[in-house]
């Protein structure tokens, strides 16, 4: 896998502590009172409370103390960057011991010291990691081959379908027929064009499918050079985007909002979403409820009437990983989350059949494709199977330091030229010149 330059933050990180610490591996050290997680919501934080906490795993006389500081606007690298840089005039209990990172930034981390060997300094073994999925272990691997991280997600994604519309639309909600008319994106946009005549939106809005451009991308959004590339995947995204805004085929929203969650609603009128499970359970799921108040059931809005196929292409989306702090006083304790969470097959296993995750177990995932595991949201179907397709077809080679401010700057500098606001070379040139001041280190 690539590795590039990161960004000036995470020079300075490593160049302060590199004179404060100067070796880069640490041992165990003696078990603290505090242990201290940092992290941007609390999904992290039910699971851990629920398989870990609950069964009696957090040593007595230690306090879990959770560190909350949302994503939005980096606000949460921030957050962390500070409290990592001031790591070493920190008392024992103030320090970090472990802390989240997702996959739009995660290698600003793993290049970073303050980031623990999950081998060597926290003490998992290979066997250990061995039945966690390829492509989640690269993403968390240093440019040393040193993995940094784990996670209990693995994040395939797919296409949640509104089984109502696909009838309307192309007369059966059956996922083996809605499957094999959006197996290709010429397919995907003839339905686009047949729903749009039903009175449907394919989309929502711009970005709903910018995640499976992206995750196949052909290479990193900057190369060895520190130059922005601009990878055909993307350039796809824009034209088809433009012409499914020219051509109402979506809804002119923008993800997050209230606007394109609005048509997951029983009146609403979207075809379908792209996401992994995370984003079916903790986004969409919710917008379906007529009653927030009420039983996520059917009946309760549109809750039951989604179906899930793989799509066009796979790819994953988002995940979390685990991450051990360099000065953590509670190595062990971090040791022991990460084998409880990330590496015992029955605590993933209870993990999907639970919360609907699909979690980083190849063999847990395998069985439960195979099973009778049947989802509510999805009108029963068995959604690991669908996702298990998807997981195969991913690798992440293409990862880089810059994800998640690429993602977030070409969206917004996008958004304008959808709407016609501006030129699709204007739009470019404001893509770059907010980038740039956000990366002075890159170049056009």
């Amino acid at each position: 896998m690539k590795k590039f330059a990161l960004v000036l933050t995470v020079l300075a990180l490593c160049v302060s502590f590199a004179f404060a610490q100067g070796a880069t591996e640490a041992a165990p050290a003696a078990q603290g009172k505090v242990f201290n997680i940092y992290c941007w919501n609390d999904e992290f934080q039910v699971r851990f409370e629920k398989y870990f906490q609950e069964a009696g795993l957090v040593p007595e006389g230690v306090t879990v103390n959770w560190v909350v500081t949302p994503n939005q606007g980096m606000n949460y690298q921030d957050k962390l960057d500070e409290a990592l840089l001031s790591q070493d005039n920190k008392s024992a209990d103030e320090k970090v011991d472990m802390f989240l990172v997702e996959a739009d930034y995660a290698l600003k981390y793993v290049d970073s010291p303050y980031t623990l060997a999950v081998v060597n300094d926290i003490g998992l073994t290979e066997a250990d990691i061995a039945g966690q999925y390829k492509y989640t272990k690269d993403i968390m691997t240093d440019s040393t081959g040193v993995l940094r991280g784990v996670s209990w997600q693995a994040c395939p994604g797919a296409f949640i379908y509104r089984r109502s519309i696909a009838k309307a639309v192309l007369g059966s909600d059956d996922p083996a027929v809605v499957g094999a008319a959006l197996d290709s994106w010429d397919k995907f946009d003839a339905v686009a064009a047949q729903a749009k005549a039903k009175g449907y939106f394919m989309l929502s809005g711009f970005d709903d499918d910018f995640r499976v451009f992206s995750d196949n991308m052909e290479g990193s959004w900057v190369d060895a050079n520190d130059k922005i590339v601009i990878d055909p995947s993307i350039e796809k995204w824009i034209d088809q985007t433009k012409t499914y805004t020219d051509k109402g085929y979506n809804n002119k929203a923008n993800l997050w909002s209230t606007e394109s969650f609005a048509g997951a609603a029983l009146n609403g009128k979207v075809f379908g979403y792209f996401g992994p499970s995370w984003f079916q359970d903790f986004s969409l799921a919710p917008a379906t409820l007529a009653d927030a108040n009420a039983p996520a059931a059917v009946g309760n809005g549109s809750y039951g009437d989604w179906g899930l196929v793989m799509g066009p292409q796979g790819f994953s989306w988002g995940g979390t990983w685990i991450c051990g702090a360099k000065g953590s006083d509670n190595i062990e304790l971090v040791k022991a989350v990460m084998e409880k969470l990330t590496c015992d097959s029955e605590t993933l296993k209870a993990i999907a059949q639970d919360f609907g995750d699909f979690t980083n177990n190849e063999k847990a995932m395998e069985e439960l494709a195979n099973s009778d595991l049947s989802n509510a949201f999805l009108g029963g179907q068995n959604h690991i199977a669908v996702l298990l397709d998807s997981a195969k077809s991913i690798s992440r080679d293409n990862i880089s330091a810059y994800d998640q401010g690429m993602t977030e700057k070409i969206q917004a500098a996008f958004a304008d030229y959808f709407n016609g606001i501006v030129t699709k070379d204007q739009a470019y040139a404001n893509f770059y010149t907010s980038i740039i001041e956000k990366y002075p280190n890159l170049s056009k």
